[in-house]
């Protein structure tokens, strides 16, 4: 009885049942404003090849059609979207498709989604979820092969989460297998899918070092001449101005694997710097994605790693143009020449002989170099901690005289190796000529061998081949084209930088070896070749300005490790700066009480050794007269004519006394009445003499502004504050 009731039990679960028990639910769940609304068919597909390849999951696809159109809807009423093709479903980010289809159900435009299974309309729970959230809000119902599903249901929502649930699992683990997979083969130095410049792939999937002695020369070329230069910027100069092309071997087109010369780009000249390929070290994941970048929206989500955080390094796995020591020692190279506060930055033409290797004392951080003027004179500046401190500045020097000083010291190191120097450079120059020279001997000797074959080739083909031969002949005529245009060329380099040195310019070299100040005073300013032999020697200088004063104590850190310390006397603004002040004031006093002249005690002061503020200066009865004038010992001028004399009103002043009173030199004040600085009035007259009113409160804002100087750094870009600058209105005369 149990046999039979079970089979009773399967015969009643027949196909024929199962469909109309399906039918039955899907008419259950289908009502009249779902058949008012759109039928969505979406069709999607995750990769190019699966679009070529995989006609018949496309044809499912687009079959949804029929079964949109057995529950009931008009053709008319069916939808299909299809612009996802190609397209992953693990975001929504780049699917336009279903980005359309969100939309559509969110204007209540949609009744149905038919989709192969659900795994096509997305992989992802965030967006499979607001998917279902609106299709609920909506009353929108999803189909697929196996049946019909609500979404406002708690069954079928909960299927349909299941569902969403392990269509992203799916996607992780077939993800994670192909990742394990290549990270396996990663660790044993196999995974290679293109091999950079200068390497091929051979039959046997090995990575050799092109064959071409061209090619070879030319990758070797590159490293060599960095090294040289130190930057890949001037090694991207170097490389057009020799017109030198890097052998290219396209991945893709007609010209597959074929070596294509073509002229450098800086992107090319640094992956070939920073691939560690060239040193024989095989690496696997060098560059990583950054999911916040990504998720905020930043262009550079991927980034190249530290080689700390490579997966895989392998040492000595490939074949090498460098060494290791020297692949780290050019990465160094270009992270130091970034132009970030913790980095010298790269060599470059310029006023700054020291920028990127001076320092201050006082706070260590590193001096950046400020161009003021016209004429661009030139400062190094510590800002110290600002802007956190709220100290706009620490130290400031005029780079003139530290540079003169590092000047004295580089030239009397290298002094005694002139003549090393002399040959040195002459084999230098001899190896450039001769590497340039042949890489133009070998283009000239490819484009030759080029023009011989599409020679050949038309000779040979039968001339009663019209349209073959006239197209042989056409190509040979492009060929002789082109190697006639490198020989014009070959001959226009060949004037401007000839194929040989001549004796001449070896004696040349020689000369301005032994007289090194001469050959480093050729150029000025100061070009990238001075800035790196500088740095060649020397690894940093360290400066301290001794208070305000015009003494600056400099310390020298020479490569090798030794340290030279150092003392520069420099330029200040007034001579109340200057160290021996108050002794030079004494001395001052002392000579003129005994009744010296100017010009007696100008004389003395320079004989004892004493400076003016001017670094270098000598003092003049005119720089003596302006000393006595300032410090009130000698009496101001009056006019003495009739024509310039003038009576004074209340609170008003004579330039020269106002100036002495104040302490204020009297050139500066006469600029601020001339720039309307003050309230000020000017005589008629030969001498115009200037009268300037001025009360307690006004002195006390001249004072001021006299204190703050010119110095840097202005306040709002100005040199003086503005609510210092102007005057208070004058009271009306009574």
């Amino acid at each position: 009885m149990t046999k039979r009731r079970s089979k009773s039990r399967d015969a009643a679960r027949t196909p024929q049942s199962e469909s109309r028990r399906a039918f039955d639910d899907a008419n259950r769940k289908l009502q009249d404003h779902h058949l008012e609304r759109l039928a969505v068919v979406y069709v999607r597909q995750s990769s190019q090849r699966q679009v070529e390849e995989h006609r018949e999951s496309a044809a499912l696809q687009y079959a949804l059609t029929k079964r949109a159109e057995q529950y009931g809807w008009p053709q008319d009423r069916i939808l299909v979207i299809d612009e996802d093709q190609g397209q992953s479903g693990r975001s929504a980010e780049n699917r336009l498709g279903f980005q359309q289809l969100i939309a559509e159900v969110s204007l209540d435009h949609v009744g149905l989604v038919l989709g192969i299974e659900m795994s096509r309309l997305a992989r992802s729970n965030k967006d499979w979820h607001q998917l279902l959230e609106l299709c609920a809000l909506f009353r929108c119902l999803l189909a697929d092969q196996d049946g019909l599903y609500d979404p406002t249901e708690y069954n079928d929502r909960l299927l349909l989460g299941l569902r969403g649930m392990m269509s992203e699992a799916e996607l992780h683990i077939l993800r994670g297998r192909m990742y394990q997979a290549a990270l396996n083969k990663a660790r044993r130095g196999e995974l290679i899918t293109h091999v950079p410049l200068g390497y091929i792939r051979t039959p046997h999937g090995e990575v050799a070092i092109d064959p071409g002695p061209e090619v070879q020369d030319t990758i070797k070329l590159i490293f060599r001449e960095f090294d040289r230069l130190g930057s890949a910027m001037s090694l991207l100069r170097y490389l057009h101005r020799h017109d030198i092309r890097l052998p290219i071997r396209p991945i893709f087109g007609p010209n597959k694997g074929q070596i294509d010369w073509r002229r450098p780009v800086y992107a090319t000249i640094i992956n070939i710097l920073h691939n560690p390929t060239y040193a024989g070290s095989y690496a696997y994941g060098r560059f990583q994605t950054d999911p916040r970048r990504r998720a905020t929206g930043r262009a550079q989500a991927r980034f190249q790693a530290s080689i700390e955080d490579w997966k895989v390094l392998i040492h000595d796995k490939l074949p090498a143009y460098i060494t290791w020591e020297q692949y780290l020692a050019n990465v160094n190279r270009l992270r130091a020449n970034g132009s970030m506060f913790d980095t010298a930055g790269a060599v470059r033409d310029g006023e700054s002989l020291l920028a990127g290797v001076i320092y201050c004392d006082r706070c260590n951080r590193r001096m950046f170099p400020h161009y003021k003027g016209k004429k661009k004179s030139v400062a190094y500046v510590c800002p110290g901690n600002y802007p956190s401190s709220g100290v706009s500045t620490c130290q400031r020097l005029s780079a003139r005289f530290v540079d003169d000083l590092v000047v004295k010291q580089v030239l009397s190191a290298i002094e005694p190796a002139s003549l090393e120097l002399s040959l040195r450079a002459t084999d230098e120059i001899r190896k450039e000529h001769d590497e340039v020279h042949a890489q133009w001997q070998r283009r000239l000797d490819d484009a030759a061998k080029r023009s011989n074959r599409a020679g050949q080739q038309y000779k040979a083909v039968d001339p009663a081949n019209r349209r073959v031969a006239s197209k042989l002949e056409r190509q040979w005529e492009e060929t002789l084209a082109e190697q006639r245009h490198l020989e014009d060329e070959y001959d226009r380099f060949l004037r401007d930088q000839p194929d040989r040195l001549s004796q001449d310019d070896i004696e040349a070299i020689g000369q301005l070896s032994a007289n090194v100040p001469q050959l480093w005073s050729q150029s000025s300013p100061f070009s990238a070749d001075h800035k790196r032999i500088v740095r060649h020697l020397i690894d940093r200088v360290v400066v301290e300005i001794d208070g305000n004063s015009e003494v600056v104590q400099v310390a020298i850190r020479w490569q090798g490790g030794f340290d030279s310390r150092h003392e520069l006397i420099r330029s200040v603004a007034n001579y109340d700066q200057l160290k021996d002040f108050e002794r030079l004031r004494k001395r001052v006093n002392e000579r003129w009480r005994s009744g010296r002249s100017t010009t007696a005690i100008a004389k003395d002061l320079n004989t004892e050794g004493f400076c003016t503020p001017k670094a270098g200066g000598k003092h003049t009865r005119y720089t003596i007269r302006k000393l006595l004038d300032s410090w009130g010992l000698t009496e101001p001028e009056r006019p003495q004519s009739p024509v310039e004399f003038a009576t004074l009103d209340p609170n008003e002043w004579w330039l020269l006394d106002l100036s002495c009173k104040l302490s204020i030199d009297r050139s500066t004040l006469a600029r601020w009445c001339r720039r309307g600085w003050v309230h000020a009035r000017q005589l008629p007259g030969q001498r115009r003499w200037w009268i300037v009113w001025a009360d307690e409160d006004e002195c006390i804002r001249l004072r001021r502004l006299y204190e703050h100087g010119r110095g840097w750094p202005r306040h709002n870009g100005s040199p003086y504050p503005e609510e210092l600058k102007y005057p208070k209105p004058r009271p009306p005369i009574k």
